[in-house]
């Protein structure tokens, strides 16, 4: 049996996955590194050094999460953290169209419905098929952590405001999957009560990655920092939170 802490990022080749997979490293964790393109997950474990092992694992597709799961129960026994990072803004905008050119044609009365399938694949369904293959691993680890990389734009509360900043953007593309991921997680957060399992929503801010063109604002390092925080909580600490850097509630 694996005596440190055993952890799996989703979507961890780059950007913030990348980031927390190495600090997670760094305190000791081992950290499986994972990647669609096994290539580029094995360049990112190496970039990372021993403690990182990379892991092919494409959310979208049921044989490689089997796989995964598999091929951690083989080498590992257990999973201690889960972090599902693994998203997508988009699957068809073109190269230079900004988010808000973007947000104006994905709206409620012209977005297509494979853009919206697309992404709702990756951030939402993905998220609950990898739930429901590493949970019996959650399950033998003594003090296991789930963490749920959502975002601040899929506040209901928030975007009901006339006054947020993100209010007009708005839409049934990436702002709803987070909207969908946040109430599956409320959902997962409700079956796991009863469990010494913890499970807990992160926002990583407005970071700039690969997901948004790199239009964001803070760094990979910034936009890690609460989920680096929230992956180390201890059995003790509160569960079932929404939570931005440094442990600031989200509304829901």
């Amino acid at each position: 049996m694996q005596d440190k802490r055993v952890a799996l990022i989703t979507g961890a080749n780059q950007g913030v996955g990348l980031q927390v997979a190495k600090e997670l490293v760094a305190h000791g964790l081992t950290v499986l590194v994972g990647s669609r393109n096994l290539e580029k997950g094995e360049a990112a474990a190496k970039s990372i050094g021993p403690g990182a092992h990379a892991v092919q694992l494409d959310v979208t597709d049921q044989a490689s999460i089997s796989a995964a799961a598999e091929r951690i129960r083989n080498e590992f026994g257990r999973l201690d953290v889960l972090v599902q990072n693994a998203a997508i803004s988009n699957a068809g905008r073109r190269p230079g169209v900004t988010i808000e050119e973007y947000a104006k044609s994905t709206r409620p009365s012209n977005v297509s419905l494979d853009e919206v399938r697309a992404v709702w694949e990756t951030n939402v369904f993905g998220v609950l098929a990898v739930y429901q293959a590493m949970l019996p691993l959650l399950r033998e680890s003594p003090a296991a952590n789930i963490v749920n990389v959502s975002s601040g734009v899929g506040s209901l509360t928030a975007n009901a405001d006339p006054a947020y900043p993100y209010h007009k953007m708005f839409g049934p593309v990436y702002p709803a999957s987070k909207t969908a991921l946040n109430a599956i997680t409320l959902a997962m957060m409700i079956e796991l009560e009863e469990t010494d399992i913890k499970i807990r929503l992160v926002s990583p801010g407005f970071t700039s990655t690969n997901l948004n063109n790199y239009a964001g604002t803070q760094s990979v390092e910034d936009g890690s920092r609460e989920v680096v925080r929230v992956a180390l909580l201890g059995p003790d600490d509160p569960t079932g939170t929404f939570t931005r850097w440094e442990n600031v509630t989200i509304p829901w």
